[in-house]
């Protein structure tokens, strides 16, 4: 199987700092598995109420000032729903999606009912209202049938190995709940959406932000429900802002300065910087990023 990773950019605004450590590491991962291996970009733009126009476009010339340039046209995620449309019908007919009709609110109270208030970054943990029907509500979204999935196996955690992190695991059921497919209202959830894109795209390795590793463990429990490989996991450190929180779209993160080679260069070399790699000596991205590879294969991807 030929390795093959990608990386996949909302396009909620233009790349900054935090996202192009994710980039880079995505693209030395798979330089450093040799000549045969692909780097993909998929524009995750499924979210349509929250993507801007013209901003994918703006991504790819970002990573391209950057010398980061993918090894096939690059996908985008509105242009393939009817993929997560038979994803979808799939586990319906499997019996492990049904409708949902509660709202933020109604789980909100459910929770604080229960004496379980929601904490500040933390998972709702649905409290499975709809399990047993929609009692009259309209539907509001389709869930991921967990607590039953996970019910039949021997071991209700989920556990994987981060090539970084080392040893990870997560209750679903406990720690989230019947998750987020698709809301009634059209938008795809992330969930499903990335699984069945990096099936469809024959991803072996995934390499993406820390604040994403959380995901890991819904989107393997798709990847067995739906009878998918499963990838390997590798996520990157974080880049915070002056408040101590994760630097993002959504908190006013600078947009990437690569409108010249020293830009991009200097922008290059702070990420590669995150990631544990060396300052670069080299004068240009090309040649910032051909020694860099070999400094991700002794971190990461050691000869056997």
């Amino acid at each position: 199987m030929i390795s093959t990773g990608r990386f996949a950019p909302s396009p909620t605004g233009p790349l900054h700092a935090g996202s192009l450590v994710a980039a880079l590491a995505s693209w030395l991962d798979v330089r450093a598995r040799g000549p045969q291996a692909r780097w993909l970009v998929r524009i995750e733009d499924a979210d349509t109420e929250r993507c801007l126009p013209g901003l994918g476009e703006y991504i790819l010339s970002q990573l391209a000032a950057c010398g980061l340039v993918p090894d096939a046209t690059p996908v985008w995620q509105t242009q393939r729903t009817a993929l997560y449309a038979h994803a979808l019908d799939h586990l319906k007919a499997l019996g492990l999606s049904y409708p949902c009709g509660c709202s933020r609110k109604d789980i909100d109270e459910a929770l604080a009912f229960r004496g379980v208030p929601h904490a500040r970054h933390g998972e709702r943990v649905y409290p499975g209202t709809c399990r047993d029907g929609l009692h009259g509500k309209p539907a509001r979204a389709w869930r991921f049938a967990t607590v039953q999935f996970e019910a039949a196996r021997a071991s209700k955690a989920v556990y994987w190995v981060d090539r970084r992190k080392g040893q990870q695991c997560q209750d679903v059921a406990h720690e989230v709940g019947d998750f987020v497919l698709r809301r009634a209202d059209g938008p795809w959830a992330y969930q499903l959406a990335v699984v069945v894109d990096d099936a469809d795209q024959g991803v072996t390795d995934v390499v993406r932000g820390e604040d994403l590793a959380d995901n890991t463990a819904r989107q393997i429990l798709l990847q067995r429900a739906l009878g998918l490989p499963t990838p390997s996991y590798l996520h990157t450190p974080l880049v915070l802002g002056a408040d101590g929180e994760k630097l993002s779209k959504q908190n006013g993160a600078a947009p990437l300065d690569t409108g010249t080679p020293a830009a991009a260069l200097a922008a290059l070399d702070a990420a590669a910087r995150v990631l544990g790699l060396a300052a670069t000596t080299a004068a240009t991205p090309a040649g910032a990023l051909a020694d860099w590879v070999a400094g991700w294969r002794a971190l990461y991807n050691p000869s056997p």
